[in-house]
């Protein structure tokens, strides 16, 4: 009876070994190199083993696999011969089964062993493993490392085997791939899920790693909306745009308003009549800085940066001006929409008490289709609108009035008002279930 009590032990302890080898090949693969990196600059032994298996998995998985087989082979020798033998003669004493004794023992010793093998040498330790890799992969980091050592030749062979195999499939060495910023997004949202980031954050996050795809022209003050002054018109003329504005730049042109002279900054002008001296708009005038359309958000943060300005005025490929960026416009592409001092102005879409929204004709397409979660605009492929206004209008196909209204996915959009000839609010409604219709078709108001 001790004997099988000792044999029971020494298969157990074989489990447990090759429980430990299962959780430091799970630890040390699924570790983070960054997160040990961190941790052996800061001084920490185990973590440098670590990094260094992680760097080098052909060696590593090799030590792994040596260890892993040979527990598997004393396990199964004492399994199959030594136990199986032990409960045959007690197996044997039932007449009916006296004759299949022997293969009766091994297959209940075969599948006991298979059972905590399963069990103790692989789901329970990778589990353990997963659920803090770092830590799991500094605490058996050396005793790999060891193990490598007594097993070198063995590793080494495995190794050199393991690359010629690569080498004829044309895998080579292993590239490490920079995480994406898919992948970062999606650690972000699996953050914020689990409470680790607040929802702003996350926008944050959202509004940086898309700064290289957005075009400057997405996020600029447009030409339209521009407070232009004119060097030629009177001091009281420009101060009433001045003070109308809210502004503390302004573009002063010469002529045609795509002739800039340069920019002229309200605290400047304000210093002087501080102290009662007259204001002349030539004389305070600063050099303007000029960006093609073409770039984006992220190249504009750059030039700001190195140029030592926080302004620019777009142009397109014929000089012809197209627009005004500021810092604040790179800010608010990150953070969302930034309150102005005494900004009395309507959000860009502001929910109504009976759920719908009225949106601003100015909303440009990308930032409407953030915070509705919408799938690509018809025609914002081929670039035809920029704005919710021009996407109402080019659906439409004519300058709507007042009250008219078109649906499409699942959505009603219905002009509230007009600026002129450009579409100023739109009531935007969830469409209640109904029999199938020509998505998209205007429909006049009544």
């Amino acid at each position: 009876m001790n004997e099988i009590l000792t044999e029971i032990l020494i298969i157990l302890l074989l489990l447990l070994a090759n429980g430990v080898f299962a959780m430091a090949e799970i630890a040390v693969v699924s570790a983070r190199k960054a997160r040990l990196k961190k941790l052996a600059d800061e001084g920490s032994a185990p973590a440098r083993a670590a990094l260094a298996l992680a760097q080098d998995p052909t060696r590593f998985l090799s030590t792994v696999q040596i260890g892993i087989t040979l527990v598997g082979i004393l396990a199964g020798a004492y399994g199959g011969a030594t136990l199986a033998g032990q409960l045959a003669p007690v197996i044997a004493e039932i007449p009916a089964l006296a004759s299949y004794s022997r293969p009766i023992a091994i297959f209940i010793v075969v599948s006991a062993i298979t059972y905590l093998s399963l069990i103790i040498g692989e789901l329970v330790p990778k589990r353990i493993a997963l659920g803090n890799p770092e830590a799991r992969a500094m605490l058996v980091a050396r005793a790999m490392t060891g193990l490598a050592r007594l097993a070198t030749p063995f590793v080494w062979f495995l190794t050199l085997s393991t690359n010629c195999v690569l080498k004829v499939l044309g895998l080579g060495k292993d590239v490490e791939t920079p995480p994406s910023e898919e992948e970062i997004a999606h650690l972000i949202e699996q953050g914020t899920t689990a409470g680790v980031f607040h929802k702003a954050e996350r926008d944050m996050v959202e509004g940086v790693l898309r700064l290289d795809e957005r075009p400057v022209t997405e996020i600029m003050t447009r030409r339209s909306s521009i407070v232009w002054l004119n060097i030629h018109d009177s001091d009281e003329v420009n101060w009433r745009k001045i003070v109308a504005s809210g502004h503390s730049h302004f573009p002063v042109f010469e002529g045609t308003r795509d002739q800039i002279i340069g920019m002229v900054s309200v605290k400047a002008l304000w210093a002087n009549v501080a102290i009662g001296l007259p204001n002349n708009l030539r004389s305070h005038l600063e050099k303007p800085l000029f960006v093609p359309e073409t770039i984006t958000a992220v190249q504009i943060l750059e030039t700001f940066k190195k140029r030592g300005k926080h302004l620019a005025l777009v142009t397109d490929e014929f000089g012809g001006i197209q627009g005004l960026v500021t810092l604040i416009d790179v800010m608010e592409a990150i953070v969302g929409d930034l309150p102005e001092p005494g900004d009395r102005h309507a959000p860009g879409a502001q929910q109504r008490e009976d759920g719908s929204w009225l949106v601003d004709g100015a909303l440009t397409v990308a930032e409407f289709r953030r915070r509705f979660d919408f799938d690509p605009l018809p025609g914002e492929e081929d670039e035809d609108f920029e704005t919710v206004a021009g996407f109402v209008s080019d659906r439409f196909g004519h300058i709507p009035a007042p009250g008219e209204y078109f649906e499409w996915a699942g959505w009603r959009f219905e002009v509230m008002d007009m600026d002129r000839h450009r579409v100023d609010k739109i009531l935007l409604a969830q469409v209640p279930p109904a029999p199938p219709a020509p998505a998209g078709e205007p429909v006049s108001a009544a």
